[in-house]
Formats: structure tokens, sequence, C-alpha cells
């Protein structure tokens, strides 16, 4: 199973969202967005996706080398040691790089590595539709012990109700390298409960978790489907291709609502093909951990 790759797209539950905002003036938030055909859609960055999945692994107990310090005025993050991708299971999976590579060669360590994680964009599957709320910030008293303002402001704010799609994929022969799989298994069911991806000051509260996922396990070196598959229903039209001609369906899972949602004779033709079938996308996640040798069965 180790030159197997996973390939799998995730498509979350719809819900109102105000993620992955930039600021400007005027006390305006901005969502970020992308151009794909003639719409604009909101999205959310793979680098906000992947620091949720950083501090998921925190309570697992996992060696982590890189700590997020909440106390400061901007961002900022702590190292232990220099980066060791067989000692920090962060390491391993995301990948870093030392600019300057003096210390790393003295300890005879490579200065930069690939993340073993491979995510893109999470992308809306509704066109934004240019929905704004407006809120108001409190005037402070004179007697306030501080002010961040001489009045009060009206704070103009972009907000979309949408479920959002995106790909991640694994090399299973990198992922089983010294305690990879140990820390993979453990990314694995870190995805399949991902929350708390940044956006909105952690004022937000949007899941990132499956509510249905496509997965393929194979040789091949590429997903061989669109990674962007699922439509504004929730539907996955390429399933489809799966037959004896096209895409072999003893290499796909698929889990959540679109395997609970599946019209009989579509089962039975998929069941028939060799997909696997889950109700449950943490069940299905689970069960690939150990069919890749990732976790004991």
């Amino acid at each position: 199973m180790t030159d197997l790759n996973l390939f799998a797209t995730v498509l979350t539950n719809a819900a109102p969202s105000s993620n992955y905002r930039g600021e400007s003036e005027e006390n305006r938030t901005v969502l970020q967005k992308i151009t794909r055909g003639d719409h604009e859609y909101t999205v959310i960055s793979p680098e906000s996706m992947r620091n949720a999945l950083r501090e998921m692994l925190v309570p697992r107990g996992l060696p982590l080398n890189r700590r997020r310090l909440h106390n400061e005025e901007q961002l900022a993050v702590e190292f232990k040691e220099f980066p060791d991708a067989s000692k920090f299971a962060d390491d391993f999976l995301f990948g870093f790089m030392v600019a300057d590579g003096k210390e790393m060669r003295k300890m005879k360590l490579p200065a930069k590595r690939d993340s073993v994680l491979r995510m893109n964009m999470a992308v809306a599957v509704t066109p934004y539709r240019f929905n704004a709320t407006l809120h108001q910030s409190p005037q402070h008293s004179e007697a306030s012990a501080f002010k961040n303002a001489d009045n009060s402001a009206l704070i103009h704010r972009e907000v979309a109700w949408t479920a959002y799609q995106y790909p991640f994929a694994l090399a299973l022969a990198d992922c089983r390298v010294g305690k990879g799989a140990e820390w993979t298994n453990a990314l694995l069911e870190c995805i399949g409960e991902l929350s708390n991806v940044a956006g909105g000051h952690a004022r937000s509260y949007f899941e990132m978790a499956p509510h249905s996922i496509v997965l393929r396990l194979s040789r091949s070196l590429v997903a061989g489907f669109n990674t962007y598959g699922f439509n504004e229903r929730g539907e996955f039209p390429e399933l489809a291709r799966i037959n004896t001609n096209d895409l072999p369906g003893k290499e796909f899972w698929l889990g959540g609502e679109i395997a609970r949602r599946l019209p009989a004779e579509e089962r039975a033709r998929l069941e028939k093909e060799g997909v696997h079938l889950f109700e449950n996308p943490q069940r299905l996640l689970a069960e690939v951990a150990k069919v890749a040798e990732l976790r004991k069965a």
C-alpha cells in the first residue's frame, strides 16, 4: 500500500461565512474572492486550514516544533529547535524552510522540506451575492480606561451563505517514513473534524469538516477527476465516469451526505463497480488510514 497516492475532495456544510477576510479603510471587511467563469466565489486559503490543523494536533500530544503566540500584537510563532522532520510531527507533515541554512548544514539537516500534505484553496460552491451586514461599535464613555476611537463607528461586513470545497493529497510512501504513519493518521483525524480555521479574528465559527467527501486511493500520480467537482446542490457529476472504461470503482471511497442520499439504482451500480460507501465521513477516513497502513486494524 505504500506506493499508493491519496486524492480527496471535501465539501463542507453550508452556513453563513465571514471567514478569511481582509480589512480596508472605513471599517469595511472584505471577503477574499476569486473569479470562476462569470461569477465571483469567496475563498479560504490553504495556509489558514493548515494552521488550524497544526493547532488541532497540539491536544493529541504529538511532538510539535512550532507554537503559535497569541499575546503578540501581530501574527507570531515560536520554534523550539531548528526544524527536524524525524523529530517533530509538524515539520514532517507541513514542511519548512530556514532562510539561513548555515546552522542546518552544521547539524547535517536539510534547510528546507516540502509538505507531505498537499492542499489547495477552499472555494465556495455558491457565487457571491454581494451580501453584507452592518454593525455599530459602541462609543466609549469619558470614564473608560481607554478609547479605541473618539466616536462610535459603523462596521460594514461582507458575508456569504455557502458551502466550500477543497482538495488535498498525500503520497503514502512519503507518509510512512519514520513515525510518519502515526502522525499522518492523526492528520486525517484532524481533517475529519476540521474547524477553527482562521478568519474574522477568531470570532467566526465555520466548520471545514467533511459534509461529503470523494476520495481515491490509486497508483496514479494525479487524481484523474475534477478535484473541484461538487456543484451547488452537493452533487458530484463525475461519479458517472466510474466504470470499466474510465475510472476504476475499487479505488474510490464516498462518505457523508453524498453516500447517504444516493438513489437506490446508482448505489447498486457503484457497489457493483467496487466503490466503498460510508455514511459517516470520519469513519471513511479512519478506514482509509487502516487500508493505507497508517493505523493498526
